[in-house]
């Protein structure tokens, strides 16, 4: 996965959104081991300090936590993943409707087009 940065917000919170999608969408699997904060860092081209900050934010959240001998762990805590997931599910579908809205759609008529196209 390709990280998509940009100076519209702060970088470690775009970095801590991007963390937060692959956790959800299993890239990091419940319990696994996250990568090396200067590992991550360097992937994404950014300074550690702004990954430490992502990550941090990510333990705040309850989807990471750091183990003194393993390093940072994805949580198995399936309820705060699935609470994440529809979270990030209930952003998508917002963002549709107001696209449609700005298009001249009801919320009816965006409706039955994603019915239309899922037929």
């Amino acid at each position: 996965m390709e990280w998509k940065l940009n100076d519209d917000r702060p970088i470690w919170l775009q970095l801590a959104e991007q963390m937060t999608r692959r956790i959800i969408t299993g890239v990091y699997p419940p319990g696994s081991k996250l990568p090396p904060v200067r590992e991550l860092a360097a992937e994404a081209g950014v300074n550690p300090n702004t990954m430490q900050r992502a990550l941090a934010q990510l333990e705040q959240d309850g989807l990471a936590k750091a183990d003194r001998t393993a390093g940072r762990l994805v949580t198995q805590d399936t309820a705060i993943l699935d609470a994440v997931r529809r979270a990030e599910a209930h952003e998508v579908v917002n963002q549709y409707y107001h696209a449609m809205a700005e298009l001249g759609y009801s919320q009816q008529e965006a409706t039955a087009m994603l019915k239309e196209e899922h037929t």
